[in-house]
C-alpha cells in the first residue's frame, strides 16, 4: 500500500537532510562511473535548491525525499528527485510522480538518469524511453500520452 504522502516547497532546513539523501541514493552509481565527488554533490543540489521548484516529500511529517519539476517551453523537466531507500519499491515514487507530472498535462517529461544506475527500470516502468545519451547520463523522456494536447499548461 502506498504511503500518504504531501509536497511541500523545500525550506533552508530541508537542504542538509536531503543533500545527504542524495549522496546515499546516488553514491554507489557515481563511484562506479569515477564521479563522486562530495563538493560537486554540493554545488550541485544548491544550484537547484529553489522552493518555487523543489518540493520536499513528506510521509506522517517526516521528509523522506525531494522531487523537483520545471515547465520549459516543449516539456518538464524533473531533476533531484530521491526518496529514502526504505521507502523505495512501494509505489511512493510512482505516485509522487503521477501527482507532479498531473499538474502538467500535455508535456511530455524529461530526466537524466546516470548510466547503469538501478534507477532506469523505475523509469521505464512509468513509461519513459531514452531519448539521447551523454557522457555519463542516459536521456530519458516519456512522450504525450495519446489524447492530451501538447503544451497544454
Amino acid at each position: 500500500m502506498t504511503p500518504d504522502f504531501r509536497l511541500r516547497p523545500v525550506a533552508e532546513a530541508d537542504f542538509e537532510p536531503l543533500l545527504a539523501l542524495s549522496i546515499r541514493v546516488l553514491r554507489a552509481d557515481l563511484e562506479r562511473l569515477g564521479r563522486f565527488r562530495p563538493e560537486l554533490r554540493r554545488e550541485r543540489f544548491r544550484a537547484v535548491f529553489h522552493p518555487a521548484t523543489l518540493s520536499a516529500i513528506d510521509v506522517s511529517g517526516v521528509c523522506v525525499g525531494s522531487i523537483g519539476a520545471e515547465p520549459r517551453t516543449d516539456h518538464l523537466h524533473i531533476h533531484a528527485f530521491y526518496v529514502q531507500p526504505e521507502f523505495q519499491g512501494g509505489g511512493l515514487g510512482a505516485a509522487v510522480l503521477a501527482q507532479v507530472t498531473g499538474q502538467y498535462p500535455g508535456l511530455p517529461v524529461r530526466i537524466e538518469v546516470l548510466k547503469g544506475s538501478t534507477a532506469l527500470g523505475f523509469w521505464l516502468r512509468q513509461g519513459f524511453g531514452q531519448s539521447g545519451k551523454q557522457d555519463f547520463d542516459l536521456l530519458l523522456e516519456r512522450p504525450v500520452p495519446l489524447g492530451e494536447a501538447a503544451g497544454a499548461p
